[in-house]
């Protein structure tokens, strides 16, 4: 064809249009909305928003619902949200039922009152945000709600069961929370399936169950829902109401991350890292943990302190950069960060060091019940560092700790009864505590022979005494090298043995201990007897023997 010919072709074309508009316009209202979706459908939001607004201008519920969306989504006219409540409030007043619940759900993310004109997002209409834009308005958000549900609004019920479930203690009822959602479900909707499962998932306790709210974020994540991938993949991976599978688990989370799941991504960066399920990537997985922290994410930002902090043999750890993350995280209230980031401070690791602030941000893991932070803190109450904590509070945290099994908790709890630290004394008891600790605690070991040796909260008993003493010396404790060379030059507990006694104290010796040292120059040879009596008479007390044992989680 030549090109007068195009020329011909296009012009036809374009009076055919002009005539059809013209034609359109001479129609009803309701004719002009009909052609409105039409074009809505084929993409063709400039041409379809005149006649959705004359349609609207009439007063045509479905019109004015239309030019509300037109105006929230900037779909052939320029966006504006003060117009899109206008219009989706005016369609919602005449009992349209989708203006209705998505009307409520702009209020449940505080869209619905007087803030400047700004973009709504497209996650305005979804029940569960990745995070509340604004304050909500929860009671206009329940009116519209329960009038879109009770018009038979699957959307409407959902929202309805929300608000309900997750509002102001004053608005809240699950039974009848309950009810809407189940009827949601049974409509099809997803939003209301993913929020059932949720319900159901507070209350089940057995396989079926678990089945059941399998079952429904199934059907949730089946329409493309971010928030129920993420919780299908969690149930996958742990294989509750589903086959266990960590293929389909990664899969899972790596739809939910590409949706913009934060979880999601977080769970789909470890994947990559781990290898659970996926070819091991872990240069993509840190990507993803760096993009869920960054959107807000606690675990990610914790994870990726976890990373500078552990680096591999490639690359030195990163304390510094390890704070940063591990701070960001626990501002947000995560518990295991906030123990790492007073780690940090305690050693010195990346920061400056600082037993305050140390002391701070262990109490902010401890407050969240994090049981090591609790110990961590106690132990620096008992050397007198930090504020927060008062030596009866890190005695109730010691004895939680220590009849949970925790052996240094139990050491430390020992020392508190033996020295009547936040408690009256009590040697008898701090035996017993003792006795625990001392099967994992070297220093434990040492310190309950020497109350064995010494009759102090026990019957004496040297013999099992010296026992306990070999053992700390042979994991390499000078003290206890040293109290044992004396018992074994004076045959107290068992026979004498001036030789070992010797090269005990040597050494201890070669790790400075000043006792040992003094002893062997003093010309006594193997005999400790002038070094021990007067460490006898100075280790009466435990004195500052509280320990900080804990390595970067």
């Amino acid at each position: 064809m030549s090109l007068a010919g195009k020329h011909r072709t296009s012009g036809r074309r374009g009076y055919r249009r002009g005539l059809l508009d013209r034609l359109v316009d001479a129609l009803s209202s309701a004719a002009a909305l009909r052609h409105a979706l039409r074009l809505a459908d084929e993409g063709q939001g400039a041409r379809a928003f005149p006649l959705f607004a004359r349609a609207a201008r009439a007063g045509v519920a479905e019109g004015e619902y239309r030019v509300g969306r037109c105006y929230l989504e900037g779909s052939g006219v320029p966006i504006s949200r003060l117009d899109g409540l206008h219009w989706l409030t005016r369609a919602a007043t005449q009992g349209h039922s989708e203006a209705q619940w998505q009307l409520a759900v702009l209020h449940l993310q505080g869209f619905g009152t007087s803030y400047e004109q700004e973009e709504i997002p497209a996650s305005a209409a979804s029940l569960f945000p990745g995070d509340v834009a604004r304050e909500p308005d929860f009671v206009a958000a329940e009116k519209w709600a329960r009038l879109a549900a009770e018009a038979g609004s699957a959307d409407g019920k959902a929202v309805l069961a929300y608000i309900l479930a997750s509002g102001p203690e004053a608005m809240r009822d699950l039974e009848a929370a309950h009810q809407w959602y189940e009827r949601s479900a049974e409509d099809n909707c997803p939003q209301g399936a993913l929020g059932y499962g949720l319900l159901l998932a507070r209350i089940v306790k057995d396989e079926a169950g678990q089945r059941k709210v399998a079952e429904y974020f199934r059907r949730a994540a089946e329409a493309g829902l971010p928030t129920a991938l993420y919780l299908l993949g969690e149930l996958t991976r742990c294989g509750i109401g589903v086959e266990r599978s960590d293929v389909i688990a990664a899969d899972l989370y790596r739809q939910a991350a590409e949706k913009g799941n934060r979880s999601g991504q977080t769970r789909w960066g470890v994947a990559l890292i781990e290898g659970a399920g996926v070819e091991r990537n872990p240069t993509e997985g840190e990507s993803w943990l760096r993009r869920a922290a960054m959107a807000g994410d606690p675990e990610a930002a914790a994870r990726v302190g976890d990373l500078y902090a552990r680096r591999g043999e490639a690359l030195p750890p990163n304390h510094a950069e390890a704070a940063i993350w591990y701070r960001r995280a626990g501002e947000a209230g995560h518990r295991r960060a906030a123990r790492a980031l007073g780690l940090l401070y305690l050693t010195g690791a990346g920061v400056a060091r600082d037993p305050d602030e140390a002391a701070h941000w262990l109490g902010v893991s401890a407050e969240a019940g994090d049981p090591q932070a609790r110990v961590d803190l106690a132990n620096l109450a008992l050397r007198g560092v930090g504020h927060s904590v008062d030596l009866v509070k890190a005695r109730e945290w010691l004895e939680q700790a220590a009849a949970s099994g925790e052996l240094v908790a139990a050491f430390n709890f020992a020392i508190c009864l033996a020295e009547g630290l936040g408690m009256d004394r009590d040697e008898r008891l701090a035996a017993q505590w003792m006795r625990r600790a001392a099967d994992g605690i070297v220093d434990a070991q040492y310190w309950y022979g020497r109350m064995l040796t010494e009759g102090r909260g026990v019957r004496m008993d040297a013999e099992g005494g010296r026992a306990w003493i070999a053992r700390a010396a042979a994991a390499g404790m000078a003290e206890a090298e040293v109290a044992l060379a004396e018992m074994m030059t004076n045959g107290r507990g068992g026979r004498r043995d001036p030789l070992t006694a010797r090269a005990l104290l040597e050494k201890a010796a070669k790790r400075g201990h000043v006792g040992a040292i003094s002893a062997l120059n003093s010309g006594q040879g193997g005999c400790a007897k002038a070094y021990f009596d007067l460490a006898n008479a100075a280790d009466k007390s435990f004195g500052d023997r509280a320990l900080i044992d804990r390595a970067l989680p």
